[in-house]
């Protein structure tokens, strides 16, 4: 795509995204500023509140990656799965309610879901101040057209292995260079792309170097997560063979590049790293370095349960609040989100059996 094009085309973005906020308000009858909940701020002990979203569309997904599920099976709905429609209030109701702040649509894998036409226009509307969507891309190219004029402005891209054979392996299905061809179609059209990858000691720990200086030369951020005890690898001992630790990622990198740690916002999961004249990467570093303690996010399943932390099985459900008036979910509501927040682990992740993909990872 030609230079002067791609520019029109994120500028069209972003006129479309102040069109469909003006919009909503002016659909609500409500101005930006009257939304923010008039009761206390909901905090725990530490001071955390809830600021970043996460919503699970669906729990299905066309993959099925060796690190989320045991079986290779493909993962499924869930049973009663929120409506388009539903969702919307939900996030709609997050936002007024607990001051969300940042929205993060996930699955499952999200582009499966038929939801995505209806709710993306929607969310960009609101009173967001960043909406973000993370993919396996499979469906990218298929879906890059809607993600591009919804005024979406950056996404993340699930991506273990620049090896079509291991792609194959820790995917169990898929095509790597139907992703990757997806990759390049939103990249062209300027939304700005991450890409997130797994090492994994037995699968791809050999493809840190190939996938970063993939990422450096397309001006991708990578972002490297390390192996969590989620679903089957809490107590399995893959968790223990495959783990590679921050230490393992920054040492093999080193070999090759000079890098310094860099700034990343307070509640960030991301430890991030500087090349000079080349770009920057991450690590999500939930062994190495915990990150409970400055945690803001909220998860929203598809099925409507509220989960304040990823390391514990707690949930709250939301779903029955969606068929009552406005008035009346706002207490309950708030007690709820306060009920969510005590669940969050003070210092450090313990390990769940709850499957990432079924809560919006």
């Amino acid at each position: 795509m030609h230079l002067s094009q791609r520019f029109e085309r994120i500028s069209s973005r972003k006129c479309k995204r102040e069109g469909l906020t003006r919009r909503f308000y002016a659909n609500t009858g409500k101005s930006p500023a009257s939304m923010a909940y008039s009761g206390r701020m909901i905090t725990d002990s530490h001071g955390r509140a809830f600021r970043n979203l996460r919503i699970s569309l669906t729990a299905a997904c066309n993959y099925a990656c060796t690190y989320c599920v045991p079986d290779g099976k493909r993962l499924q709905p869930a049973r009663a799965e929120l409506s388009a429609e539903e969702m919307v209030r939900a996030v709609r109701l997050l936002v007024e309610i607990a001051g969300i702040e940042k929205l993060r649509i996930t699955g499952g894998e999200p582009l499966l879901s038929p939801k995505i036409d209806k709710l993306l226009p929607e969310v960009m509307g609101m009173s967001l101040k960043d909406v973000g969507l993370t993919t396996n891309g499979q469906l990218l190219k298929r879906k890059a057209d809607l993600l591009i004029d919804s005024g979406l402005e950056r996404i993340n891209v699930s991506l273990d292995t620049l090896d079509a054979g291991r792609f194959k392996d820790i995917a169990r299905t898929g095509d790597l260079a139907t992703v990757l061809s997806g990759i390049d179609a939103v990249a062209d059209a300027g939304m700005k792309v991450k890409i997130n990858m797994v090492p994994m000691r037995t699968a791809n720990e050999d493809q840190i170097l190939p996938m970063l200086e993939y990422c450096l030369a397309r001006g991708f951020e990578l972002r490297f997560i390390e192996l969590m005890k989620m679903g089957h690898l809490n107590s399995d001992a893959r968790f223990q063979r495959d783990f590679v630790s921050m230490d393992d990622i920054l040492e093999r990198i080193g070999r090759f590049y000079e890098f310094e740690r860099t700034d990343a916002p307070f509640d960030s999961t991301a430890v991030r790293f500087e090349i000079p004249g080349k770009g920057t990467f991450g690590i999500i570093a939930n062994e190495s370095e915990p990150f409970c303690s400055s945690c803001t996010r909220l998860r929203l399943s598809s099925n409507g349960r509220l989960y304040g932390c990823l390391s514990n099985v707690s949930s709250h459900d939301m779903s029955p609040l969606l068929a009552q008036p406005d008035e009346e979910v706002k207490p309950a509501l708030a007690a709820l989100l306060s009920r969510a927040l005590e669940d969050k682990q003070p210092l450090r992740f313990s390990g769940e059996v709850t499957v990432m993909k079924f809560i919006g990872g």
